[in-house]
């Protein structure tokens, strides 16, 4: 039975929670159409605003630093993620991958108006001094600075990373046995709310790790999905496409962009390997699902404790589908193997196994839109966003351009925070005008949004929008398309329209001279640079091994050299 609910505590100040989910695509959630299950999303949906022209940007800790100060992310120090930067930019202002001075997160700005601040989930902005959550306004934190780890156990999931790096309140942490990241993430909320004054008002920032590679799931989970995924991803890509038409998130005439030319067709695969890829889809939906379960607790929790009324809710994802795969790579497969991880299908998604999706389950699931994480395709940076709780409007389908820097300024207009403050200035708008019904729009038709990650950029004005792609699935060309009638970014309308591409090129220059935009070097592949940086990474972590190496080799040398020695005096006698 549960508690008795105790009394709704009378205050002017909302609680805010925001669930950040890592990776989700625009239609991964079942209120967009989605095949998993996420009934306490969907219920939020139902009783907030659910946006349909939300953009985020590529990648995760960009997407992070602006969702948590309302700061363009060049302005924030982290433009990119460290695993990716090239080293021209290493050190240089904006690409410090750290909340640089001045920039303060919306943890600092609600501490002077009452609010007990908390943070359990990712990270990923820092871990050296002054860089994790409890330097930037959190009270209580338990913290993962990594692009991603392990679900099941204390571990790595990728050669950059020796280990996991939790940080409970700025201070090396450990995990419990019975770890799963979705659970633990939810309990250590929980925990960290029973010591919060039922009086005060409390910002809850919870980042997921669903559904990030390492893709996992309990067993009874994934069963319901085995099935769901065996036609491959091209039905599943033209079925989202065909749903979201259904629904109206995409007009009724609205094409779609087919795979990209390296992708694999489904037909070419054997039929184990088929089995093996459709299981590995079926995992990324139930860890979708368990992640929904365990955000369902925590609801319930919120209403035993007579919290939920004057709650805010904020979710949304950082980027689009992670592309990324395990198994085509001698170096990460040789990784695995020393570091307890299988490919296998048998026990996939359970302890051990290291689940991904692929390229082309990512552009399937990034349906209707084209491409995926890392990039600036509607698939990369078009994702979900649903906000729920007092002052905001039941039940609405928002059609409005926002972005992840509305998001802080929108909470702390929300709590009553006045203006800006001495620190670096918020680019965001409040959203408050569009979520009380009062407005149509935060954004004009001449006022465009923009951002950058990697030299993976997009503009946005009006109906129109410019997007340039780097390698690998790119070309760094600049293209023009009409999001409105074209979602999928099908028709480049470059040379149509020159007159349009110019004035959204033109826009797009002056916000990288704002924003501090540096160009990324000729012929720039982020695979590229992350296999440099994590070599460079383990080179600096496993500089013994070399050492005792070469000295092995020394010692062989000097051994050859001695008893080639001893036989040439033995010969000369």
């Amino acid at each position: 039975m549960a508690p008795e609910a105790t009394a709704q505590v009378s205050t002017d100040k909302p609680n805010f929670v925001i669930l950040l989910i890592d990776d989700a695509a625009f239609m991964d959630l079942g209120v967009y159409g989605g095949e998993a299950a996420t009934p306490n999303i969907d219920a939020l949906a139902r009783q907030g605003v659910m946006f349909t022209r939300y953009y985020t940007s590529p990648l995760c800790a960009p997407s992070r630093a602006m969702l948590l100060t309302g700061i363009d992310n060049h302005r924030t120090g982290v433009a990119t993620i460290p695993e990716v930067l090239p080293k021209e930019h290493v050190g240089k202002p904006g690409y410090t991958m750290r909340l640089e001075p001045g920039v303060e997160t919306i943890a600092t700005r609600l501490k002077p108006l009452g609010y007990r601040t908390l943070l359990t989930g990712k990270w990923h902005l820092g871990s050296d001094e002054g860089a994790l959550p409890s330097a930037h306004g959190f009270d209580r934190s338990f913290a993962l600075d990594a692009s991603g780890a392990d679900n099941w156990e204390d571990k790595s999931y990728m050669p950059y990373y020796r280990e996991a790096p939790w940080y409970e309140d700025g201070e090396p942490a450990s995990l419990p046995d019975d770890f799963y990241s979705s659970r633990f993430i939810v309990d250590q909320m929980i925990d960290y709310l029973g010591e919060t004054d039922s009086a005060q008002p409390f910002l809850a920032y919870l980042g997921f790790q669903a559904i990030h590679i390492p893709v996992q799931a309990p067993a009874e989970i994934t069963a319901k999905y085995r099935e769901t995924y065996t036609d491959g991803w091209q039905a599943l890509r033209e079925r989202r496409w065909q749903r979201a038409k259904e629904i109206g998130l995409i007009p009724a005439n609205a094409p779609l962009e087919p795979l990209r030319p390296g992708m694999r067709a489904w037909e070419s695969l054997s039929e184990d390997e088929r089995a093996l890829y459709a299981a590995r889809m079926a995992v990324n939906a139930a860890m979708l699902e368990a992640m929904d379960l365990h955000i369902g607790r925590l609801v319930d929790h919120l209403k035993e404790q007579g919290l939920y009324e004057n709650t805010v809710f904020v979710i949304t994802s950082d980027n689009g589908p992670e592309p990324s795969r395990g198994d085509n790579d001698w170096r990460l497969k040789l990784w695995m193997r020393f570091n307890g991880y299988h490919l296998g299908l048998d026990g996939i998604g359970e302890k051990g196994s290291w689940g991904f999706i692929g390229p082309e389950w990512a552009m399937a699931a990034s349906s209707p839109g084209d491409l995926f994480k890392f990039h600036s395709s509607e698939g990369g940076i078009h994702v979900p966003m649903i906000m729920a709780g007092p002052g905001i409007e039941r039940g609405i389908r928002e059609d409005a351009v926002a972005q992840v820097t509305d998001i802080a300024p929108t909470l702390l207009e929300m709590a009553g925070a006045s203006g800006q403050t001495a620190g670096v200035p918020i680019t965001g708008r409040s959203l408050v005008p569009l979520l009380s019904g009062a407005a149509d729009a935060i954004y004009g038709p001449d006022e465009p949004i923009a951002m950058e990650v990697s030299g993976n950029s997009a503009l946005i004005l009006g109906d129109y929008k410019i997007t340039r792609n780097q390698k690998p699935w790119g070309d760094a060309r600049w293209r023009l398309y009409n999001i409105k009638t074209d979602p999928g970014e099908t028709t480049d309308l470059a040379a149509a329209a020159p007159d349009i591409m110019q004035a959204l090129l033109t826009a797009y220059d002056t916000y990288a001279a704002d924003m501090g935009v540096l160009p990324v070097p000729d012929g720039y592949d982020s695979q590229k640079v992350l296999t440099r940086n994590t070599q460079m990474r383990q080179l600096k972590s496993y500089w013994w091994i070399g050492v005792i190496g070469l000295g092995l080799i020394l010692v062989a040398v000097w051994g050859v050299w001695r008893l080639g020695s001893t036989l040439l005096k033995s010969g000369g006698h």
